[in-house]
């Protein structure tokens, strides 16, 4: 569907307005195809057009899976060989500090490759134009320990270098139409670097890695690693525009109901902030499908993966993919945070509907804490040395509001080896956390019973009875020698849609 222009008239001293034909509201002109295949899905321009950014991180987390190996390094050879290149990254005006990587993922709605069959599969409408409708800003840590990734809404209103202030998703287009070239590579390339130094500037940050992705690509994606789980707090019925319809709870979804699923907007609470959400919650699906057994034991699959990611990828001359991957070996899902950009929610601009962000110190503040460095740990403080189980006195405590659970959890400790000296309520009935708490100077102790409840929170207080640890079981305890459930994400502020929350959360969204 094609929706309301994000350029404004400017004075004659000012740029060029955009026309129709490049216009992110506006449709867009048909791109011609240059490949086909029997099936007629793998259709695409020359350029591979941007889209969602899930498809960028899971054709970089096929390499990573097998970085190490001589099959990765053939997987690498395979993505860079198949993979498109801009020049996206410009010399001037991308400020910051550039110590760790910074990429920026970039998508767009355009449906200009689709045929007519595809376009009503997927209930995508017609062709936008250049729409960057998704953009997500990925930081990693120099020693690849995490990976955090912030989303920035499209209506965002921002300060475009050269253009004054404007919707975010018109920077690219601004430096497509204006740009001095005549060349197509070289209006994309212009529009992707007038991107990179708009967001440089908004954060503060050094951006040194661009990538885009297309549509079909993420049609296809979905389908590769054999659907993908979401969980919805409600059933939703979206057919009259995404198409998206889908029960509440869990569910797999694959091909266009993965497309459909993230681009709805209509009828949820938040509008496009529950979509970028949506985004996030797919991408981190992919994630944890891609670190399961289905595609780490299948050889075939990894290389179908990497190579159909790599053929809707476009990324800048200099990122190196199995350098990247190398990285990121020690990533797992449960470091691997998505996020929105500091925001005041929707408000007005004139007659259009933009996102206020937070002022300038506030953002700079958020994206330096953001992009610190995890401190070394000193070498005296190495945690302490578990104890032997027998050594371990334990007090539990039924917090949970579930009854029976402490004399099941007396009855899987002392099989583990651990004696349990009483079982009894706790003061409330409403934890939601599994606790583990302990004197100070039983660190070893609680080290032992932390090694059988992964996941539980450890803290050392005052009323712990020195040799005695205690276990005050949460709603989200699964049982001695189970992690515990992953805490639901924070609730988020009016207006700003979800809170932050990881990859491992499978919690349900609106």
């Amino acid at each position: 569907m094609s929706e309301e222009p994000v350029g404004r008239d400017r004075d004659q001293q000012g740029p060029r307005p955009l026309p129709p034909r490049l216009d992110p509201r506006a449709g867009g002109r048909p791109r011609a195809r240059t490949g086909s295949s029997a099936a007629g899905l793998r259709e695409r321009d020359g350029r591979r057009r941007l889209v969602v950014g899930s498809r960028v991180v899971a054709g970089l987390l096929s390499v990573l899976l097998l970085a190490g190996s001589g099959w990765g390094w053939y997987l690498g050879q395979v993505a860079d060989a198949t993979v498109n290149r801009t020049d996206a990254i410009p010399a001037e005006g991308n400020d910051g500090d550039g110590e760790a990587m910074n990429l920026l993922l970039v998508g767009n709605d355009s449906r200009s490759n689709l045929t007519e069959e595809q376009l009503a599969e997927l209930n995508a409408g017609t062709d936008s134009g250049i729409n960057t409708d998704t953009i997500i800003l990925v930081h990693v840590p120099a020693d690849g320990s995490r990976a955090s990734f912030v989303s920035f809404p499209r209506d965002s209103w921002v300060e475009i270098p050269g253009y004054g202030e404007d919707k975010l998703n018109a920077a690219y287009a601004y430096g497509y139409t204006n740009a001095d070239a005549e060349s197509e590579a070289a209006r994309e390339a212009a529009g992707a670097q007038l991107l990179v130094r708009t967001i440089s500037r908004l954060t503060g940050l050094q951006i040194d890695h661009y990538a885009e992705v297309d549509l079909l690509g993420f049609f296809e994606l979905s389908s590769v690693v054999g659907g993908v789980e979401v969980n919805l707090c409600e059933a939703v019925d979206d057919r009259e525009w995404s198409g998206a319809f889908f029960p509440a709870g869990p569910q797999t979804i694959s091909g266009a109901d993965a497309l459909k699923f993230v681009r709805q907007r209509h009828g949820l609470p938040g509008g496009d902030f529950d979509r970028i959400v949506r985004q996030q919650v797919f991408i981190a699906g992919v994630l944890r499908k891609m670190l399961s057994e289905d595609v780490l034991l299948d050889l075939g699959k990894q290389r179908e993966l990497v190579q159909a990611a790599a053929e809707s990828l476009t990324v800048d001359e200099d990122l190196n993919l199995l350098q990247l991957a190398e990285q990121m070996q020690s990533v797992t899902t449960g470091s691997i945070e998505f996020q929105t950009v500091p925001n005041l929610g929707i408000d007005r601009e004139g007659d259009a509907s933009i996102v206020r962000l937070e002022d300038e110190a506030t953002l700079r503040q958020f994206f330096s804490q953001l992009s610190t460095e995890p401190e070394p740990a000193p070498e005296d403080a190495a945690p302490p040395e578990a104890a032997d189980p027998a050594d371990v006195s334990v007090a539990v405590f039924n917090g949970s509001g579930t009854s029976g659970l402490a004399a099941s959890a007396q009855d899987e400790l002392e099989a583990a080896g651990f004696p349990v000296l009483s079982t009894g309520n706790a003061d409330s009935s409403g934890y939601a956390q599994t606790e583990i708490r302990h004197a100070a100077g039983d660190e070893a102790l609680a080290a032992a019973l932390a090694a059988a409840v992964p996941g539980a929170v450890t803290t050392v207080v005052d009323d712990a009875t020195p040799g005695t640890v205690q276990l005050v079981l949460g709603s989200d305890f699964n049982g001695v020698g189970q992690a515990v459930d992953a805490p639901p994400p924070a609730a988020p502020a009016e207006g700003e849609g979800e809170g932050a929350r990881t990859a491992a959360d499978t919690g349900c969204i609106n």
